[in-house]
């Protein structure tokens, strides 16, 4: 690894970015001149989208270092202001990596007329949302469906490596040049020339999960130009792999203890009456049991333990989404019918699985023992009993995703390397009961962030913004007015009612 990038006077980065990458851009460096005076040809957007609005495309170099390497064109999308006292323009990033931004912001604006959320912001800004590099309609890499892999197993390390790197051939092989530069630092600086060919002095930006971890990104390189900028599910920077995979763990076995307490008071429910300790000791039982004998189902395939594991975790979003979990575990356990869990046991489409791999092993330093099967057992056996005491349900299954960057190349731009980031005040909501990023993230984050205030919302789900009415009260005043609390904020927990629906409270001040 390379010294990593020393400090810049003009103060257009306030941290460490750390080995082998190229200081932040800047409109004025001539070599950027050309990205950095474009402006967005808007034109029509699909048939499916909302009439007024309008999409176009950005172009960015491969490579700020160097940019003659090659450009990516970035598919973008944009819903004009409805009210007559316009902000500017309100980036938004729905999370990832692989969530493609302009397809999201398009299904949203369809449901304004149904639901309140955005609608105070769509009066006030232009909604604006991209596909990141390499997702969507970005450039959009691939691992010929390779990844996520198939069923994966901790208890063979070799077979495991084996599969990761036949599906690393298949990414290199079928992704052309923008692979190597998919990485978070390349996406924020993207950002930046979105910014300035929307015509903002500054980037007003609202992130979710790992749109949080691009949002600091961002902050960290150009503090000077992040306007107001709201974060919700906060992502994090600096764990290792193998500590993201166990932390996940442990924020998904929370989230399964609040469904099974929901459920323990239905009658009718599947654990009804049951306590969380046996209803999770039967929950491990019965993944046990399915990984030995799966069920069959529909169009030949297998139902085994990792499918219930996948389809519980894919669940536990939000409580309006255990009604139906209870229902599809409920036909499992006394029916032996895999049926309603099936969609939800499905593995994500390959752009989806190809950048979540390709982003993270970009952004993360650990390589693990660098490809050897034996040392990798090792460690794969060391780690067991921890993700196991986790949980065993969501464990064994975590643990498996630390062979993902074995062997992959190390990154440029690792964003462990930022620290100490002093800018603009930024607002970070972090759920207690968040399965997919913890609250553990925020704290972390907020460290670094030395100007952060955080929202703790101690309600159920991943992320607050549209679902509590306090987190979305808080989230709009400061976008809207730019105001925000002095220190940290509670938002109560939401009550839960036997459908899922979550009863609202607004601010305490």
């Amino acid at each position: 690894m390379r010294p990593a990038l020393s400090l810049c006077a003009a103060a257009l980065v306030a941290t460490t970015l750390g080995a082998a990458g190229s200081p932040p851009p800047h409109p004025d460096d001539p070599r950027l001149a050309r990205f950095y005076g474009q402006r967005v040809d808007w034109g029509p957007c699909p048939a499916t989208f909302e009439d007024s609005m309008r999409c176009g495309r950005l172009t960015v170099p491969l490579d700020y270092g160097d940019p003659a390497r090659g450009t990516v064109d970035l598919a973008l999308t944009r819903f004009p202001a409805t009210g007559p006292h316009r902000l500017g323009s309100l980036v938004l990033n729905y999370g990832g990596p692989g969530g493609p931004g302009v397809s999201a912001l398009g299904e949203r604006i369809q449901d304004l007329g149904r639901t309140e959320r955005y609608r105070d912001l769509a009066e006030s800004y232009d909604l604006v949302a991209f596909d990141p590099r390499g997702v969507g309609e970005s450039a959009p890499i691939s691992c010929g469906g390779a990844l996520p892999l198939k069923h994966p197993d901790s208890a063979d390390g070799a077979a495991l490596l084996r599969d990761t790197e036949a599906a690393q051939r298949a990414c290199r092989a079928r992704s052309g040049p923008v692979l190597p530069y998919v990485g978070t630092v390349n996406v924020a600086r993207d950002l930046d020339v979105l910014r300035q060919a929307l015509g903002e002095r500054k980037l007003n930006y609202l992130g979710w999960s790992y749109g949080t971890r691009i949002g600091v990104v961002y902050a960290a390189q150009f503090p000077g130009r992040t306007g107001r900028m709201a974060l919700d599910g906060v992502d994090t920077l600096s764990d290792s792999l193998a500590d993201q995979a166990l932390e996940t763990a442990r924020g998904q076995q929370r989230a399964y203890d609040a469904f099974l307490d929901w459920c323990a008071a239905l009658p009718g429910c599947v654990f009804s009456g049951v306590t969380r300790t046996e209803a999770n000791e039967r929950t491990a039982a019965l993944v046990a049991e399915l990984d030995g004998r799966p069920l069959a189902a529909k169009g030949g395939a297998k139902f085994d333990g990792q499918d219930l594991a996948l389809a519980l975790e894919n669940n536990l979003y939000g409580p309006s989404q255990w009604p139906a979990l209870a229902r599809g575990l409920g036909a499992l356990v006394r029916e032996r019918d895999p049926s309603g869990l099936l969609e939800s046991a499905a593995p994500d489409e390959d752009n989806v699985a190809a950048a979540w791999a390709a982003v993270s092993c970009a952004d993360y330093p650990d390589r693990g023992v660098g490809g050897d099967p034996v040392a990798f057992q090792r460690q794969l056996d060391a780690l067991r009993p921890r993700f196991l005491a986790a949980s065993e349900v969501f464990g064994p299954g975590e643990l498996t995703e630390i062979a993902y960057c074995q062997g992959w190349p190390a990154p440029t731009d690792p964003t462990s390397a930022i620290h100490g980031v002093e800018g603009p005040p930024v607002l970070l909501v972090g759920g207690r009961g968040d399965p997919a990023t913890p609250y553990p993230w925020t704290e972390q984050t907020a460290r670094v962030l030395g100007n952060a205030v955080v929202l703790d919302h101690k309600g159920e789900g991943h992320t607050g913004f549209g679902r509590s009415r306090c987190v979305t009260q808080y989230v709009e005043r400061f976008l809207l007015e730019g105001r925000l609390p002095h220190s940290t904020a509670v938002c109560p927990a939401e009550g839960i009612d036997a459908e899922g629906h979550e009863t609202v409270e607004p601010p305490r001040h």
